[in-house]
């Protein structure tokens, strides 16, 4: 019997064999015509892509009003009150948009949620257009950072995935430009839309009505004079542009918002982080080590010379020429040096020598941002300040934080280098955003101007050589001077009754004298404020117009 079954077996296998081999042969004599037997498989939708569609009822109204309550928010406003409405408005809809997905905010989400939330109020409190740029560009950054945060595992990731992924993200998801066209019709092909099928029909309907009410109400306007008087006055105030404008907003939140989500949801961009530290350590070793021997020379003459007094300066030159001279450069060879050490440390196999170069770097940039920062404290001394040196100090402050932490990541490994620099740029500018230079600004200056009845004394303010003059600077600055420059204005004598913007050259006032950059300065402040009301409430600006009200109020009686 168990012979039998053996032989039994032993003549299936052959078959098997046969059929087999009698199918290759017909692929070969086929040739390339025949279809494989197993295609390639077709890369299927994630779960999240899936419930974003069946889930269109939501994504669909709720992008739509979102980018709706933009347009309410930004339409010629870009600093009023409204702007942190709408920074939060962003954040619920990311929120919900998660809930659909079936997605929760992750661990560390709050800061970069804070962080956009603080920058959105600073805005609003400011009127200072370089801060309000800044403050948009930081906010933004978080946002897309926080979104990678949701659909990707980034603990490992490092500066150059971050930034890569960002652009990728944002170009990429042009991609799926068509995607709520399809998303809606497999909403209703499905079914899922019947139970609120006619609010979509209102919706469509009321814009495909938009056209032909603008032609009917042209063409009644210009068929009776008081239909076209009584049209004028309640269309006094919308113009094509401002249409065309809404729309253009409307749209392009609409599409970006939906778009980056679509993108994310197909989680298509790689989260693996590969080790590019296959570089010879030596050629980094020759670079770097070259560059350290200039640079602790160099060191040695700022400590002998800058810090400890004890260098002889070039001849003709002051302490103030000798401090103008540096900060600049000095500021260019410390960013220089960061990316040489980071570069280092990214592309460059482990070496202890390596390692103790780039520690000797480190310290070396160490004394040239410490050189630099005094060599622009000097210079203010005499030469007073301005958004740029403020803006200077603050970078010298930035790096050398971020230096500590490169340090750091020199000696171990796995230091995450790139959350604390993000966490230390992020305070640091928020510092610096909520400041308000403007007013730091005008407090030192003016402090150190000419007044009425006072004789300026060399030395005696602020350790400068000669008062401060540049008024011309001073009629350019933002809102957030006003608390300072009004009254100081009101003490030249101003007369805040003029229409500021009149006619200024043809009455002899000149932007840089003293008795006449205020009028320059009211004027840009009368322009910034024309359209003044709830929805584009700004504090700055509401602390100028009250600082005019009161200085209009104090105008004695024979002048008026």
């Amino acid at each position: 019997m168990k012979t039998r079954e053996v032989e039994k077996m032993n003549e299936q296998t052959s078959a098997a064999q046969n059929m087999t081999q009698m199918s290759q042969n017909m692929q070969q004599q086929a040739g390339p015509y025949i279809v494989p037997t197993q295609a390639k498989p077709v890369k299927e939708d994630t779960e999240e892509t899936k419930r974003m569609k069946e889930e269109f009822g939501f994504f669909g109204p709720v992008t739509f009003l979102y980018a709706l309550f933009y347009a309410f928010c930004m339409f010629k406003n870009g600093s009023g009150v409204t702007f942190p409405f709408f920074i939060a408005a962003s954040l619920l809809y990311l929120c919900f948009s998660l809930s659909k997905l079936g997605l929760t905010l992750k661990k560390g989400s709050g800061f970069y949620m804070m962080s956009m939330i603080l920058l959105s109020v600073s805005t609003f409190c400011t009127d200072d257009m370089r801060i309000i740029v800044f403050n948009k560009a930081g906010i933004f950054l978080l946002m897309m950072s926080l979104l990678l945060k949701q659909f990707y595992d980034t603990s490992k990731w490092k500066f150059g995935k971050y930034v890569g992924s960002i652009f990728w993200m944002i170009f990429a998801s042009l991609g799926e430009l068509v995607r709520p066209f399809a998303d809606a019709a497999g909403y209703f092909k499905s079914g899922r839309g019947k139970n609120n099928k006619n609010v979509w029909y209102i919706g469509l309907g009321v814009v495909l009505a938009v056209p032909l009410v603008i032609v009917v109400v042209a063409l009644l306007a210009g068929a009776d004079a008081v239909f076209r008087q009584l049209t004028n006055t309640v269309l006094r105030g919308i113009n094509i542009g401002n249409l065309f404008n809404v729309f253009f907003r409307i749209s392009f939140i609409f599409f970006a918002s939906y778009l980056l989500i679509a993108y994310l949801c197909k989680h298509s961009m790689s989260e693996d982080v590969k080790d590019h530290r296959k570089g010879e350590p030596v050629l980094a070793i020759t670079i770097t080590g070259l560059l350290s021997v200039i640079y602790l020379l160099f060191s040695g003459i700022q400590i002998l010379g800058l810090f400890l007094g004890k260098l002889q300066l070039p001849e003709g030159y002051t302490y103030a020429q000798y401090a103008r001279e540096g900060f600049f450069q000095l500021l260019a060879v410390s960013i220089l040096n960061l990316i040489i050490v980071l570069v280092c440390m990214s592309f460059f196999r482990e070496s202890k020598v390596l390692k103790i170069i780039l520690t000797i770097m480190s310290l070396c940039t160490f004394i040239m941002i410490v050189s630099s920062a005094m060599r622009m404290v000097i210079y203010i001394r005499f030469y007073y300040l301005t958004f740029l040196r403020i803006l200077v100090l603050w970078a010298l402050a930035l790096l050398f934080v971020l230096f500590l932490g490169v340090v750091a990541g020199i000696f171990r490994e796995r230091f995450p280098l790139f959350r604390y620099s993000m966490v230390v740029v992020t305070i640091l500018y928020l510092v610096l955003s909520f400041s308000h230079p403007d007013y730091i600004i005008a407090s030192v200056n003016v402090a150190n101007a000419p007044k009425k009845g006072v004789q300026w004394q060399a030395g005696e303010f602020f350790l400068a050589e000669s008062p401060y003059s540049d008024y011309s600077y001073l009629s350019n600055l933002s809102a957030d001077a006003a608390p300072v420059l009004i009254p100081y204005m009101r003490g030249l004598g101003y007369d805040f009754r003029e229409r500021f913007l009149d006619d200024l050259y043809e009455n002899g006032y000149r932007r840089w004298s003293q008795d006449g950059f205020g009028y320059y300065y009211l004027g840009h402040l009368q322009e910034s404020t024309e359209n003044f009301g709830i929805r584009t409430y700004n504090v700055s600006r509401h602390m100028a117009l009250k600082q005019i009200a009161q200085s209009k109020e104090g105008v004695p009686k024979v002048m008026k």
